[in-house]
């Protein structure tokens, strides 16, 4: 399975340092038709990417291939206020780095009336920081300062249709790649002190599944669930003195409800809720409240993370086909921010907190195959302002976060 999942990712991180992060670090959908719908796609399948949400989805889309791109361009910093340590108080930019290629890709086969196979592969998430000046100089980080995480899934689906129901299984083949640079000063604090900053990429493969089900429950509204498990990852070896349990970073669970509702024969309205559950993964969850005081220590069992709390995502979408074979999409994400103001100095490294992003979208027929997706989306700007959230032991203050972020994608899929 590792060498598929290398194959796999080598193929699609086309450029360096390949990362997302819009709920939290998940995406805000899979899919370039679903993302220019604000992410929707629990009860709308759109095309064979339909199993990074709902793996019921392949058994309503047909026989069809897409291949897509997303140009992801975060912008993301920092600043630190009121702080005692010499040299720390000041703004920090954390774009370096500023633009990322999400590639993707979905085959969907129907065997026979009952049964389809499908394949999808695709960037689950992840986050990017990357300060050419160091905001952790003052607390002895040396060079540039940031962290880069991205996560590829490959999921193999299966599912069965009886009427206008159908229930499906992916098997999550998941590959996961991090480094961190420029965070000496929390070595200190770790139970493996060389194992924590500017030790170059490391990676791990795990496997989780995806369950799903949707169905058509009057001529005009459709419902899905799904449900993904806790992916369970191999650890970080070079990193086991940052990540709680030695190196731990396993993907949290999600599920959610979705409904689709055609008012008109060229109208579809959709809305999908989605429960992220950051707090289940120690490494994500678990607040370092405890570091500062000598209570813990980074890499250890069951140790400091980075505060992340458990989110509610609410997405609407729409499609209204102007004319046969162009429709016009349109969406709407919402959701509370999962990083508490008191966890904000870790959390410079990993800023995401945006909240509410608007999409549009246009499909265009090529053929009577073939179709062209365009997608924008733009995330607003959020501030989290961390009120003495950086503790004595660094000098005190104020460590607050910001980030928006745009992107512009593009898929085309043909059906065979």
């Amino acid at each position: 399975m590792r060498k598929l999942l290398l194959a796999a990712a080598a193929t699609a991180v086309l450029a360096p340092g390949a990362a997302v992060a819009t709920t939290g670090y998940f995406a805000h959908g899979y899919g370039i038709k679903a993302k220019s719908m604000g992410g929707v796609g629990i009860a709308l399948p759109q095309d064979a990417l339909a199993p990074a949400t709902n793996p019921a989805g392949i058994a309503f889309v047909g026989n069809r291939i897409d291949l897509g791109a997303e140009w992801f361009t975060p912008d993301r910093g920092a600043s630190i206020t009121g702080s005692g340590a010499p040299g720390a108080n000041g703004t920090y930019d954390g774009n370096d780095t500023k633009s990322f290629l999400i590639p993707e890709f979905g085959y969907n086969r129907v065997i026979n009336p009952n049964w389809t196979f499908g394949v999808a592969v695709y960037g689950n998430g992840g986050m990017n920081t990357d300060y050419k000046t160091n905001p952790f100089a003052a607390f002895g980080g040396t060079g540039s300062a940031g962290v880069d995480l991205m996560q590829l899934f490959v999921a193999p689906t299966v599912a069965w249709k009886s009427g206008n129901h159908a229930i499906g299984v992916s098997l999550n083949l998941a590959y996961q790649r991090f480094k961190a640079e420029g965070i000496q000063g929390f070595a200190m604090f770790s139970a493996s002190p060389g194992n924590v900053s500017n030790n170059g990429y490391d990676d791990s493969t795990g496997v989780g599944v995806r369950i799903g089900w949707t169905g058509q429950v009057s001529p005009t509204v459709t419902l899905g669930a799904t449900y993904q498990s806790t992916t369970k990852m191999g650890e970080f070896d070079k990193y086991k003195g940052l990540f709680a349990d030695q190196g731990d970073f396993d993907i949290p669970e999600n599920y959610g409800l979705g409904i689709a509702w055609k008012a008109t024969p060229a109208l579809t309205l959709a809305a999908d809720v989605l429960q992220i559950n950051y707090s289940d993964v120690a490494s994500v969850g678990n607040t370092a409240d405890c570091l500062f005081m000598g209570a813990c220590q980074l890499g250890g069992s069951n140790g400091p993370g980075f505060g992340w709390q458990d989110t509610t995502v609410f997405k609407i979408g729409l499609a209204y086909e102007m004319k046969p074979g162009t429709t016009l999409r349109a969406g709407y994400v919402k959701l509370d921010q999962p990083i508490p103001a008191s966890q904000t100095f870790f959390n410079i490294l990993a800023p995401g907190v945006v909240e509410d992003h608007l999409t549009l979208g246009l499909t265009v027929a090529t053929s009577k195959t073939g179709e062209l997706t365009v997608m924008y989306m733009h995330a607003f700007e959020k501030e989290v302002n961390g009120s003495n959230s950086i503790p004595m032991a660094f000098g005190g203050g104020n460590a607050n976060l910001r980030m928006s972020q745009d992107s512009l994608g593009v898929a085309y899929g043909w059906k065979y």
